[in-house]
């Protein structure tokens, strides 16, 4: 059985609706119905925002079509309000780890497709793997996300095994302790097996929501052409028990305003599936140039960087209760700009390249095996160093995924707000384990100016002495302590 018809039956079930949940022409009709919205239209909404609650496709419209400064303003600033309210001032941090860069697929966007003859393939053994992960520990990450091509060479018993892999490394400072999967669109069994080893989040993009699009940058005869299959890829992953997923869009292939929407709506389409369990993450990279992909070069819709502020804020205030991701396509500058308005994650002293972290200290230094070029290529040193100067704590905690608060568990919990009573107190401690580990002297003064700026908030509340007493037991050696 070649590698499409292994899928057949499954695709033959989706082609058969006549429609599936992201209709292209309402998304139009609702953004032009509210091109030029008043002011009152505006503070409407973002009064219902101010709830923390998820919004409708107009009211996620009416802030799209938004041009008026001061309102904008206005948008940033609840933007920023409730991503305190639910996240507190902590950034988790995460670092990619990408396991092979051989691809049946042919998108014309990206540097892995199967027909760009400039790319370097190659699929890391089980032994290339842990040299990887150690060098990712020594310096100081904990949370990764594997990243696999989508080809025989990287099947279901290989992701397994490579998952497996990972998890049994350690070294004298420790271990990752959580890694969530960026792969293809699995089966229903498939997914159960990926739960069986323990992943976190299990991440598919869709790329692009408009359907012309998404057939144009995605050629058939291959799986990534069929549409329906990606589009509900969280469904199979819900219904095979994997409840904690992440969703995206690739900024650049088409109108952002579209692309926002069709975020929204999938969202909607999740949470009314599936008992008000939505995404737990979203994420918005921008396409970034790829060896010998010219399509890369000069994409048709580029986002610019006040859209691009615009759109991450309006996620937040559209969703506030799922975690946006940030990723280190986008430069230091851009990072610094967004991440006041809502985002929860990013990713530090990053390589995509396939073997990069044992082969360079720095990414955009394979450019043959890299599937796009990164914009922010500095040290995790340097980045949670960043963090700290922003008066915001860096997190490594895995925590949640450990304790069982996923899928609708964590739903609850994050919309109630509730989430700051955990997520706090374990970015502590693992903050405090950082920089007693691996971190540089500059970065450990400004780190534990920061722990102790944050251990004063709980004074007074029944946590603190349970801080106050997991940090000694820190200090004096052990580790992986969390609520």
């Amino acid at each position: 059985m070649n590698f499409l018809e292994k899928y057949k039956k499954e695709f033959e079930e989706y082609d058969k609706q006549d429609h599936d949940f992201i209709d292209d022409d309402m998304i139009w009709a609702q953004l032009n119905k509210w091109e030029n919205p008043s002011r009152e239209d505006v503070r409407r909404v973002l009064k219902k925002a101010e709830q923390c609650v998820r919004l409708e496709p107009e009211e996620t419209a009416i802030l799209i079509q938004n041009k008026d400064k001061t309102t904008i303003q206005e948008m940033y600033e609840l933007a920023h309000q409730l991503k305190e309210e639910v996240y507190g001032d902590r950034i988790v941090f995460f670092a990619p780890l990408y396991i092979s860069d051989e691809c049946a697929n042919n998108c014309l966007y990206c540097g892995f497709r199967a027909s760009n003859k400039e790319m370097h393939r190659k699929t890391l053994t089980m032994d290339e793997i842990e040299q990887e992960v150690r060098i990712m520990i020594e310096e100081g990450q904990k949370r990764t996300i594997l990243v696999y091509g989508e080809s025989p060479a990287t099947n279901i018993d290989f992701i397994c095994e490579s998952i497996k892999k990972v998890y049994s490394v350690k070294t004298e400072h420790g271990e990752i302790r959580r890694a969530n999967i960026n792969c293809a669109p699995l089966t229903v069994d498939e997914l159960k097996r990926l739960k069986e080893v323990g992943i976190g989040t299990y991440q598919v993009f869709q790329e692009t929501y408009h359907h012309d699009t998404y057939r144009k940058l995605h050629p058939q005869g291959t799986i990534k052409g069929h549409y329906r299959w990606r589009l509900y890829s969280m469904d199979r992953a819900q219904q095979a028990g994997v409840d904690d997923n992440g969703i995206g869009v690739l900024f650049g292939l088409y109108d952002w305003r579209f692309e926002v929407m069709g975020l929204l709506y999938h969202t909607i389409h999740l949470e009314e599936t599936f008992n008000g369990v939505g995404p737990h993450t979203i994420s918005f990279p921008r396409i970034t140039p790829a060896t010998g992909t010219p399509y890369s070069e000069h994409p048709e819709y580029a986002v610019s960087d006040e859209d691009f502020k615009k759109l991450v804020a309006i996620l937040r205030l559209s969703v506030p209760y799922t975690g946006l991701i940030c990723t280190a396509r986008e430069s230091e500058h851009v990072r610094r700009e967004v991440i006041p308005f809502g985002v929860s994650q990013i990713d530090a002293g990053t390589r995509i390249g396939v073997g990069a972290y044992a082969r360079s200290k720095r990414a955009n230094q394979l450019p043959d095996m890299e599937q796009f070029s990164i914009g922010d290529s500095r040290s995790l040193d340097n980045v949670v160093k960043e963090i700290c100067d922003m008066n915001s704590i860096p997190s490594f905690c895995t925590a949640c995924y450990r304790a069982g608060r996923t899928g609708e568990h964590f739903m609850k919990v994050a919309k109630s707000k509730f989430v700051y009573n955990f997520c706090i107190p374990n970015a502590i401690f693992t903050l405090k384990e950082y920089l007693l580990d691996y971190a540089s002297e500059e970065t450990r003064q400004k780190g534990e100016e920061v722990l102790k700026n944050h251990v004063e908030k709980f004074r007074g509340e029944p946590v603190y002495d349970i801080i106050l007493e997991k940090l000694s037991r820190i200090e004096k050696g052990e580790r992986d302590l969390r609520l």
